[in-house]
């Protein structure tokens, strides 16, 4: 059978690749489409014959009922009986859009669409191209996800050709998805409704117009022999490349770790951008950075699916957050792994500690934006000594006992009648840095103490004088960013507005690579401004630090 591909021109005016797409299906024939979630492969949802060529094309086992498509939301009543008010508020949100409701059906739709159930899985798709053919052929269209059976689904044309060239008549090229998971689908012949599948419409947002949501057992396990789906995608391994997938489930940088010391050169890791550089000897795909669901969803199939280019013998996953879109994510993860899933505890048992230090403009910010990223509380000592300056009444009482009258009018230490009296003579700046030392460690020592309470897993002091304070001695690692000096010129003059002159003034008062290089445990080189290069870099250097410390707890 030859398989054509279909280019749409415009789906709002009459377009000859719509017309003869939609023929094919007015004959019984098979046509794959693009909707805002994934492709999917349709067929007249009123012909029973049509609808059992699905099956045989995707060899889709007859049980694994499919998903009605109509064009307007007007359209529900046509093919539905008994319709809830909530089935018409949650049209009236979320219709066009990724939400497929499950109701009971009218007698016209045939058994083989529902796999003999007596309700029917009904969605209007929010893509033009899918509503425009639907209009195009007249008829309703039933339409799983447009790929062979367990595998990935298609979020891009190419997939689908991947997979269902001869055997089915044409695709329409929508390009790539938008939304990249399937549709949420929730049963509303249930009291509370039941959501059989995560999907484009969060979890939350059901919540928020029904109230109380019911999930599914069969989103944390597999449906038992026997037990009869529903909705689509609830019961068969599902979503999966043909590597076997293990899902590792916990905060991202213990995650990182775990599967760090488990990868060789035929590993697959699927992981949050940001750890990207991480597993230098694996097949690495990236999926989004960890706080965006959003491009994790439209990532995940293309990078599941692109492991089957490679020789990889096993995929390790990172498993996102479970709130809003990260459920569907995490929920098609687990169905391509068939549910092996290894939850990660803690790597450490108690507040890991990192010690950034630096030059200025060397790039420490970035580092701990990274660090933040992987779950950090960041001390900024510098913060802490302006925040000290003006609510220690004891440090005030200290430095006026040592330096004289600093006061201003307010009571308030005058920092530049302070730097008058120090930056002259180099042993009142000593006594300056031993005295404000001490005040500051004892805020970062409180602070530390507050984070470990609350089980945050690792801290950042971000220090410029942190090894001559004494505070690297706090740290399990102490970590020195340096940069190329040029390099470092031109950010502070950018960043604060000065002269190149005062610049190089500034950077020449502070201490050289080479101290950072001795002292420090570990260097980061910030070489120019890619800024995403740096921020891997950062990562891997961090996830390889802590699989260290933890190996040391151990002992």
């Amino acid at each position: 059978m030859e398989t054509r591909i279909f280019q749409v021109k415009d789906p709002f005016e009459e377009d000859q690749a719509l017309k003869e797409a939609a023929a094919i299906l007015k004959k019984g024939g098979l046509v794959a489409f693009p909707t805002e979630t994934v492709y999917g492969l349709g067929a007249n949802g009123l012909d029973a014959t049509a609808a059992a060529r699905i099956f045989e094309a995707k060899e889709r086992p007859q049980d694994n009922p499919l998903i009605l498509h109509i064009s307007m939301p007007s359209e529900l009543d046509l093919y539905c009986k008994d319709i809830p008010v909530s089935a018409r508020v949650l049209a009236e949100y979320f219709w066009p859009g990724p939400l497929t409701l499950v109701l009971r059906r009218r007698d016209l739709i045939p058994d083989v669409i529902t796999a003999g159930l007596d309700t029917l899985a009904i969605r209007c798709p929010d893509h033009p191209v899918a509503r425009a053919l639907i209009r195009q052929a007249g008829v309703p269209l039933a339409a799983p996800s447009a790929n062979r059976s367990g595998r990935p689904s298609p979020t891009r044309c190419s997939h689908v050709w991947e997979d269902m060239n001869g055997r089915i008549e044409g695709i329409v090229d929508g390009g790539d998805c938008k939304v990249g998971v399937e549709s949420t689908v929730l049963d509303l012949t249930t009291s509370p409704p039941r959501l059989l599948r995560p999907g484009g419409v969060p979890l939350e947002a059901l919540e928020d117009i029904l109230g109380e949501v019911a999930v599914d057992e069969a989103l944390l396990q597999q449906l038992k022999e026997g037990e009869r789906p529903k909705a689509p995608g609830m019961k068969y391994r599902h979503y999966a490349p043909k590597a076997p997938v293990t899902v590792v489930c916990g905060a991202p940088a213990d995650t990182a770790v775990w599967i760090f010391n488990r990868v060789d050169q035929k590993t697959g890791v699927l992981c949050f951008s940001e750890y990207a550089g991480c597993f230098p000897n694996a097949v690495v795909r990236a999926m989004g950075k960890s706080d965006d669901p959003a491009e994790q969803a439209r990532m995940v199939f293309h990078a599941l699916r692109s492991f089957d280019e490679t020789n990889v013998t096993k995929i390790y996953a990172q498993c996102p957050d479970e709130s809003g879109l990260g459920l569907a994510v995490s929920n098609r993860l687990k169905k391509a792994a068939g549910f092996h899933v290894e939850m990660v505890s803690p790597s450490l048992p108690h507040l890991t500690v990192f010690g950034i230090t630096g030059g200025t403009g060397a790039g420490k910010t970035s580092a701990l934006m990274v660090l933040a990223q992987m779950g950090a509380c960041v001390i900024d000592c510098d913060a802490v000594y302006h925040t000290l300056l003006s609510e220690s009444l004891e440090m005030r009482q200290a430095l006026v006992k040592r330096f004289g009258d600093i006061l201003d009018s307010s009571g308030g230490v005058d920092r530049k009648k302070l730097g008058r009296i120090v930056f002259d003579d180099p042993e009142a700046l000593l006594a300056l840095n031993e005295l404000t030392h001490t005040f500051v460690t004892q805020e970062v020592e409180r602070e530390l103490e507050q984070a470990a309470q609350a089980g945050v897993p690792i801290a950042a002091i971000d220090a410029i004088a942190l090894i001559e304070s004494g505070l690297s001695k706090r740290c399990h690692r102490v970590v020195g960013v340096i940069a190329p000096e040029q390099l470092r010129v031109q950010r502070l003059m950018r960043r604060e507005g000065i002269g190149e002159e005062y610049a190089i003034l500034r950077i020449h008062a502070q201490k050289p690579d080479s101290f950072f290089r001795e002292n420090c445990h570990a260097v980061l080189e910030n070489t120019n401004d890619d800024l995403n290069a740096f921020s891997q870099t950062a990562t891997a250097l961090f996830v390889q630090l802590l699989n260290e410390i933890r190996k040391e707890e151990r002992r």
